[in-house]
């Protein structure tokens, strides 16, 4: 299970891993953030930013360093990670690695409805996805044995498992398109009958109502 975080926000564990390298205020924070890509391997809302840094400080994570002042720009302080951040920066990344825990892609959703749509229909949509999905893992692959050339393997794991997902992706979707349009999915005919006659299958019917009614 989860801890509860003083800081719950993904955007804490992003600021951590920045101060851990030297004290920053928040506009650099956002500068190295988007310089290292964290912006793709966790969800960062920029606007929430110094309301994340705010609550951090608050709750002893971070800390002061400095207050400086250029011209008349407004006053700049400067954040130090302290011994509790980098405790929870440690914890928290445990956490991630160590324990699954239930993510819901848009995929799966638009997966759980697939009915609404007519079989020829769903598996022209997916041959699109997956034309998409396999330009994507080309150029990511490449992309990533450029970089495998010059920075270490530990800094590029996360695009390692981003490929292998999209890779995982792809093969399903391969499977599930050749059951499809070879016509061995399973009720493909109720499947179609409902889209051309408006009428759900008896068995489909029935199964609705015996949840409904379960619950």
């Amino acid at each position: 299970m989860a801890k509860r975080r003083k800081v719950g926000n993904l955007m804490a564990l992003a600021v951590l891993s920045a101060l851990v390298q030297r004290p920053m205020h928040p506009y650099e924070i956002a500068r190295a953030l988007t310089g290292w890509g964290k912006d793709q391997d966790m969800e960062i809302k920029w606007g929430s930013l110094y309301t994340v840094v705010r609550n951090m400080e608050k709750h002893g994570l971070i800390a002061e360093h400095e207050s400086f002042r250029e011209g008349r720009r407004p006053e700049r302080t400067v954040y130090r990670i302290t011994d509790e951040g980098r405790a929870e920066m440690v914890d928290w990344t445990r956490e991630l690695v160590s324990t699954p825990m239930p993510e819901t892609p848009r995929f799966r959703a638009g997966l759980s409805v697939l009915a609404a749509l007519h079989p020829d229909e769903a598996a022209t949509l997916l041959r699109r996805r997956l034309d998409l999905l396999e330009d994507t893992i080309t150029t990511e692959r490449d992309t990533l044995a450029q970089h495998t050339e010059q920075v270490p393997r530990l800094f590029l794991v996360e695009s390692e498992y981003d490929l292998a997902m999209k890779e995982a992706e792809a093969a399903w979707i391969r499977g599930l398109l050749a059951e499809i349009t070879s016509g061995v999915y399973p009720g493909l005919d109720g499947w179609r009958a409902f889209h051309e006659t408006g009428e759900l299958p008896v068995e489909l019917i029935g199964l609705a109502e015996e949840k409904m009614s379960a619950d």
